[in-house]
């Protein structure tokens, strides 16, 4: 097995995330990182054994590197993800993939005309739960789906938003209940659900200071399979909860709330749901998601995703969210701003 060396731009809190799963996959391993300021690159190359490098070019000239990671605020994804693209290195950039659509496209049509393999992570797709929903979504189980929901209470003090002046502001957050916490969820339910074509929403600051985004949102959803839907966002709900998708059908219906099973009902049930309902009916979630404190997420689904990405440049192959499937939940959460902006107007997809 060729070993893939991965770089990572950037040495904040997600980049740790980045650096302890990639140092627990077989046939990879992390030989750089970059960050302009040579003290914090030095402090995480030592904490990681890799080299630390203050000077881009330089980093993206490392011999051993093949792939790199994008692990800075969400404005700047796109100068970092260019710059290796360019390098000609494989890059896996931290959700969101961009802030804008016309950065995410950039990016895209980059990657295409390079031919290098871009991704964007959303981890939350690989973990055996959501990967059972969506088989049994797509087998049609479920009958007509009727309707589809996702919430995210989850809370963030204002000492979170004070710790980075990047932090609650439109050119670096890119938004924040919505664009920053909740598309992880806002991912699953469009990977779950397929398109979605029409979108109102609402937005608000309740109960943050100093911040140019919301913390509050809500949203109605038509998606092109006729179902209806709602998303939920907030940092505001004390002392913060997992994060929970419900989809309810003509024969069947499922909730999962982070990665574990809540609901799993089928009208016609079979041998296989009964195998279902005991091994995850019950089985509390191992990942708390970030409700409340977002440096206590686990590593195991950035090492699913990151695993798979490094087999993906290991075998010049697509890997299992590129770049087009990571531009799909901004897209979604672009128009519920666009639709808060004007009032809750409805707003068509695509945009």
């Amino acid at each position: 097995m060729r070993k893939i060396g991965f770089g990572i731009i950037g040495s904040g809190m997600i980049a740790n995330i980045h650096a302890r799963a990639i140092g627990e996959i077989e046939g990879s391993s992390l030989v750089a990182v970059y960050n302009p300021d040579i003290s914090k690159a030095r402090a995480f190359a030592g904490r990681y054994g890799c080299t630390g490098y203050d000077r881009l070019e330089d980093f993206l000239k490392d011999p051993q590197l093949d792939a790199v990671t994008v692990a800075t605020p969400s404005g700047l994804h796109l100068d970092g993800a260019l710059a290796a693209i360019d390098a000609g290195k494989a890059v896996l950039v931290e959700k969101p993939i961009e802030i804008t659509l016309e950065r995410v496209d950039r990016m895209i049509e980059q990657a295409r005309k390079r031919d290098v393999i871009l991704g964007g992570v959303f981890h939350s797709r690989t973990f055996e739960v959501p990967q059972l929903i969506k088989r049994t979504i797509d087998s049609g189980r479920l009958g007509r789906i009727a309707l589809a929901d996702a919430y995210v209470k989850w809370y963030r003090s204002q000492e979170y938003y004070d710790s980075g002046k990047w932090r609650g502001t439109w050119n670096l957050d890119g938004g924040g209940a919505l664009m920053n916490q909740s598309i992880h969820a806002v991912d699953l339910l469009q990977w779950f659900m397929g398109p979605v074509t029409e979108i109102s929403g609402r937005t608000t600051t309740i109960s943050h200071e100093r911040i140019e985004v919301e913390d509050t949102a809500v949203a109605t959803l038509k998606f092109a399979n006729g179902a209806l839907g709602v998303i939920e966002g907030t940092t505001s709900a004390w002392p913060g909860y997992m994060k929970r998708i419900e989809i309810y059908g003509s024969e069947g219906s499922i909730v999962m709330e982070e990665e574990s099973l809540k609901v799993w009902d089928m009208r016609n049930p079979t041998k296989e749901d009964e195998r279902i309902i005991r091994k995850y009916i019950g089985r509390d979630s191992q990942q708390n998601g970030g409700a409340s404190d977002p440096s206590s997420l686990g590593c195991e689904g950035h090492r699913n995703e990151i695993a798979d990405f490094a087999d993906a440049v290991r075998n010049h192959r697509r890997p299992m969210i590129d770049g087009l499937e990571a531009r799909k939940a901004v897209e979604i959460i672009q128009a519920i701003y666009q639709s808060a902006r004007d009032g809750g107007r409805s707003v068509a997809l695509p945009l």
